[in-house]
C-alpha cells in the first residue's frame, strides 16, 4: 500500500533547505510514524542515507567511546559499515531509539559544529530521558514534536485533495454553511476518524479494508505496548505508580466533572507519592494534560493550578480501545457516540487542539455552577471553547461571554453536530472543522 502523507514531509524539507539547520530532534509517542517518515525523507532527498537503532543494533552503543569529535564517531562507524562512504553535504545520518543510547546528544555539538553531516534523531517515548538529552545538546539542535496523524492527514489517506480541505476552511472563513452532502460525508469521516484514531498501521488497515476489521486489536495491543514500555523505561520513578494512573484516565474522563484526582487511584494514594508520575506519561507522548485556570484572563500560561487538571489520550482511538467491550459494540454499530458522558467528544477536540500547537486549559466555577471545556485565544482575546455532544443549551459559553467583568473575553466559540454559523456573541462549528481551528483565528 502506498505511504500515507504525513505533515513532517513538508516539515523535514523546509529543515533541509535552510542552510543554518541544525541536528534535529524528532519527539513522540511510539507507533505515530517517526522512523518510516524519516527513513522516506533521508532515502529519498540524501545520496547516503544511514540509519541506525541503537536498540537493534546495540553494538552501535560504542561509536562514541573515542569521544564526540566527528572523524572519530565516522570511523566507529564505518568500523561497523565498512561498505558505507560518507559523503559531505550528501549524507544524512539517523540516530534511532536514542533513548537507548543517551551519548548521541552530546554528539551533536559536534556535528553542528562540523557541520559536513545532516543528522536527524528520534526515539520512542523520548520524553523520559529528554531532560538529559536537553542538558547534552542545548543550542546545538532543532526539536520536532510528531503526533499521530491528525483528521487532515486522515483526510490525505482517504484520497481528499488540499483544494477540498481549502474549501471546508472558506466556509469557515465566509461563515457559509457546508450543503447537506459536504456536511453528512465529512461528519461521517469524522466519526469513523474518532474510532480508529491516528496511529498510522490502523489507518492504513482501515483505508485498505474499508471497515473496522481487527482495528480494535491493533488499538489494544498498542496500549499493551505502552504498559510494556512503562515498565521497561520508567527510570527512578516508580513503574507501579505510573501503570496505576494510566489504567484509571479513561474512570476519570467518565465522571462528570472529569477531574484527574490522585486520591482516588487507589486507597491512601497521596499527591507527593505520586509526583513526576503525570509529566512522565505527558512527556512520553502518552496522555495530554489540560489544566484549570485561575481567572479568566491572558496570559493562560501563567494562569492556571498545577494541581487540578483532566487527562486525555493523545490518540482519540486509544481511549475507545480502552473502553469496555460493550461501549465500543455500542460506537461500532449504532454510531451512538453520546455515551460515555461526552468524553470521547472532548479527549478528540483535546487532541486536535494539540495537534496545532495549542496547550489546554479549562475553567469550572461551582459557585457560579459553570464551567469551560478549552480556551484559546487570538492576538487579544481568551476565547472560550465548548464541546456539546448534543446541540443543547450554552448557558456557560453566553455567561462568560456577557459577563462585563471578564475584559478578556469578547466572543466564543461552540462546537458540536451543527452547522457553520455565528450569532454575534459565538461561532458555531461541527466538530470535524476543529483541526482549522488556529488557521481561523489567525485569519479571520
Amino acid at each position: 500500500m502506498e505511504r500515507l502523507k504525513r505533515k513532517i514531509d513538508d516539515y523535514l524539507i523546509e529543515w533541509k533547505n535552510n542552510k543554518d539547520r541544525m541536528p534535529l530532534i524528532i519527539k513522540g509517542a511510539r507507533q505515530i510514524g517517526k522512523t518510516n517518515a524519516i527513513r522516506n525523507f533521508g532515502s529519498k532527498h540524501y545520496k547516503v542515507f544511514i540509519e541506525i537503532n541503537f536498540i537493534l543494533q546495540p553494538q552501535f552503543q560504542t561509536i562514541f567511546k573515542d569521544g564526540f569529535e566527528v572523524h572519530e564517531i565516522i570511523k566507529n562507524i564505518s568500523m561497523k559499515m565498512p561498505n558505507v562512504e560518507f559523503i559531505p553535504d550528501k549524507t544524512l545520518i539517523f540516530f534511532d531509539e536514542i533513548q537507548a543510547c543517551v551519548s548521541t546528544a552530546t554528539s551533536l555539538k559536534a556535528f553542528n559544529s562540523d557541520g559536513k553531516y545532516d543528522v536527524i534523531c528520534s526515539g520512542s517515548l523520548m520524553g523520559i530521558n529528554y531532560k538529559e538529552i536537553e542538558s547534552n545538546s542545548v543550542g546545538n539542535k532543532e526539536d520536532y514534536i510528531m503526533h499521530s496523524m491528525d483528521f487532515e492527514e486522515f483526510l490525505w489517506a482517504k484520497g481528499y485533495k488540499s483544494e477540498q480541505i481549502d474549501d471546508l476552511y472558506h466556509h469557515m472563513l465566509d461563515l457559509t454553511p457546508l450543503n447537506e452532502i459536504e456536511y453528512n460525508v465529512m461528519l461521517n469521516n469524522f466519526r469513523d476518524y474518532m474510532v480508529i484514531g491516528g496511529m498510522p498501521r490502523i489507518v492504513s488497515q482501515f483505508i485498505k479494508n474499508k471497515n473496522f476489521s481487527g482495528i480494535l486489536k491493533m488499538q489494544q495491543q498498542i496500549l499493551l505496548d505502552y504498559e510494556e514500555d512503562i515498565t521497561k523505561y520508567a527510570g527512578g520513578l516508580d513503574q507501579g505508580k505510573i501503570l496505576n494512573a494510566y489504567r484509571k484516565i479513561p474512570v476519570f474522563l467518565g465522571n462528570e466533572n472529569k477531574k484527574f484526582q490522585i486520591s482516588k487511584i487507589k486507597d491512601g494514594a497521596r499527591n507527593r507519592e505520586y509526583i513526576g508520575v503525570i509529566d512522565w506519561l505527558s512527556n512520553a507522548g502518552i496522555v495530554n494534560i489540560s489544566y484549570a485556570l485561575e481567572q479568566l484572563s491572558l496570559p493562560l500560561k501563567g494562569n492556571y493550578n498545577p494541581n487540578n487538571y483532566r487527562l486525555y489520550f493523545a490518540d482519540t482511538g486509544l481511549l475507545i480501545g480502552s473502553l469496555d467491550e460493550e461501549v465500543q459494540e455500542d460506537l461500532r454499530n449504532n454510531e451512538n457516540f453520546n455515551t460515555y458522558k461526552g468524553a470521547i467528544y472532548e479527549n478528540i477536540i483535546a487532541d486536535m487542539l494539540v495537534k496545532q500547537g495549542y496547550l489546554l486549559y479549562f475553567y469550572k466555577d461551582n459557585q457560579k455552577k459553570y464551567e469551560m471545556d478549552f480556551f484559546v485565544r487570538d492576538k487579544d482575546s481568551l476565547i472560550p471553547l465548548e464541546v456539546k455532544a448534543n446541540d443543547n443549551s450554552t448557558i456557560s459559553l453566553n455567561s462568560l461571554i456577557e459577563n462585563n467583568n471578564i475584559k478578556d473575553i469578547k466572543y466564543g466559540i461552540k462546537l458540536c453536530n451543527k452547522n457553520i454559523g455565528f450569532n454575534g456573541k459565538f461561532y458555531t462549528f461541527p466538530y470535524f472543522l476543529a483541526f482549522l481551528l488556529k488557521r481561523f483565528l489567525k485569519e479571520k
